[in-house]
């Protein structure tokens, strides 16, 4: 059973309730760009998943058959309260694990690349707790290679894996304040606000997943300072709404800086240096101190009201196809499953190009409602010929809704309201 799948409707619900109060509250800690990025990429990563994670279901069932000296009977983890006090005992292995590889994914560059995403925001709010990465898959599954070796139940730490990250959900927002004794124990939102801040003195700090002793440990814990706000994101900012560009963004540059080095210990060695390290040939490490922060603006981009409304709306249809993708990926056959990820992965690309450049994004968007939409229900078609009927016909009601919206919003981006702004929050 996937948690995080049946976990998605009321990561919604809690989203829209801390939208409601963020407005009734007059905060302003949400913005439509940010938070449709945001969820863009989260959508991403939990669709792309259904593929990547068959990756590392197949390293474990390897190791758990073949290096696995006294795998554990799955029969012990039942519902008795021996097998309730075994799963907490993997789950806080699984935490301990999980601090270590978080950890290292903000100080080694290669992991950083992947992990990065979840940072980029520069909001904090429940939309940020779904932004993240389509390429942690790569190295992500090593550091629980341990838990396998002793005989753990591949679907027993994949259940871990799953209660950890719903965990970290609730923690990612502004309205709850300091929670006193619980604050030195667990992970909460004032000490994970504290992990998602890019100043200096709270860089690097507050690892943990569900337990925050694993940095009092370790020497990593901070804090949250009142007079010390936190100021979101990253030290080299993404000033994008694409998920794509999100996830190839470092990288890109960690392959650059690769490049342009002169030595091959350097150029094989910076991918698993810190991230602001450098060649002595290209300069030296980079300094982070404060100074950075001076003057500091958000990225922002304003498009007309019916712009932002259309995007929203298509959305909401991304948010439905998650939804149904993530629930019923088990039963579908590849082909479909691949069809519909090719269609969200599409509808996700254009949204977020309408809200970072109208103009350009309206282009895309038509292209895609015209050509790549139709293109798709016609392959679904003709694998599925017994329901082509009722393909045809929610692709024409579907399409023919949006042409008509996109016409509206394209007349209102038209009127010169479409303006990129940069710098405004």
């Amino acid at each position: 059973m996937d948690l995080i799948a049946y976990a998605i409707p009321f990561f919604l619900l809690a989203l829209l309730a801390e939208i409601a109060w963020d407005r009734l509250r007059g905060s302003g800690y949400l913005r439509l760009n940010d938070a449709v990025a945001s969820l863009s990429a989260g959508a991403l990563s939990t669709t792309s998943g259904l593929f990547t994670k068959a990756i590392e279901i197949a390293i474990y069932a390897l190791l758990l058959k073949h290096v696995a000296p006294y795998p554990l009977d799955p029969a012990l983890f039942d519902l008795s309260w021996r097998g309730v006090g075994l799963f907490l005992v993997v789950l806080l292995a699984w935490d301990f694990l999980y601090y270590w590889n978080h950890r290292l994914g903000h100080t080694v560059n290669v992991l950083w690349a992947a992990h990065v995403v979840h940072h980029q925001s520069e909001e904090y709010n429940l939309s940020t707790a779904l932004r993240q990465t389509s390429t942690g898959f790569v190295f992500g599954w090593i550091f629980y290679v341990p838990l396998l070796l002793v005989g753990v139940p591949a679907h027993v730490v994949a259940t871990a894996a799953a209660v950890d990250l719903i965990y970290q959900f609730w923690v990612h927002t502004r309205h709850v304040g300091s929670l006193g004794w619980f604050d030195r124990v667990f992970v909460s939102p004032s000490n994970h606000r504290v992990h998602h801040a890019q100043n200096e003195r709270y860089l690097d700090r507050n690892y943990g997943g569900i337990l925050i002793i694993w940095d009092r440990l370790f020497g990593t814990f901070q804090p949250e300072l009142a007079d010390e706000p936190c100021v979101y994101g990253v030290r080299k900012p993404l000033e994008s709404w694409s998920p794509l560009r999100a996830n190839i963004q470092t990288y890109r540059d960690v392959f650059a800086l690769s490049r342009r080095s002169r030595r091959w210990g350097d150029r094989i060695g910076v991918w698993f240096r810190r991230p602001n390290w450098r060649p002595a040939d290209l300069g030296g490490s980079i300094s982070l101190d404060d100074g950075a922060l001076e003057g500091f603006t958000r990225f922002d981009t304003k498009a007309p009201p019916r712009v932002s409304r259309y995007v929203l709306m298509q959305f909401i249809v991304a948010a439905v196809l998650t939804g149904a993708i993530s629930l019923n990926a088990a039963v579908l056959p590849t082909s479909a499953l691949v069809l519909l990820c090719l269609g969200l992965w599409s509808l996700l690309a254009t949204i977020c190009g309408l809200l970072e450049s109208p103009a350009r994004g309206l282009q895309a968007e038509q292209s895609r409602l015209v050509i790549v939409n139709p293109l798709l229900a016609a392959v679904a078609a003709l694998l599925f010929s017994d329901i082509a009927i009722f393909l045809a016909a929610a692709v024409l009601v579907y399409g023919g809704i949006s042409w008509l919206l996109l016409r509206l919003a394209a007349s209102a981006a038209r009127d010169g309201r479409s303006a990129l702004v940069e710098g405004h929050g």
